[in-house]
């Protein structure tokens, strides 16, 4: 997770959020466009960027990882 701050007054805000999710799962490709759909919803879904909307901004990515052998 990533926060970008700001001076607003003298005081440092918080103004956005980058969540990065990294997922291990064995067969990347077969859940790609299922992993994606949910992602998009993601904002609107969490209690926690929905408490913060129009305060912060809130951006997310999701990264397919294969499992370590």
């Amino acid at each position: 997770m990533l926060g970008e701050v700001e001076k607003e007054g003298g005081v440092l805000v918080l103004r956005r959020i980058h969540v990065k999710y990294k997922l291990h799962v064995p067969n990347p490709d077969e859940v790609r466009d299922t992993v994606e759909r949910v992602n998009e919803m993601h904002v609107d879904k969490c209690p926690v960027a929905r408490s913060i909307k129009g305060a912060i901004d809130v951006t997310t990515e999701v990264e397919l990882l294969s499992p370590a052998p």
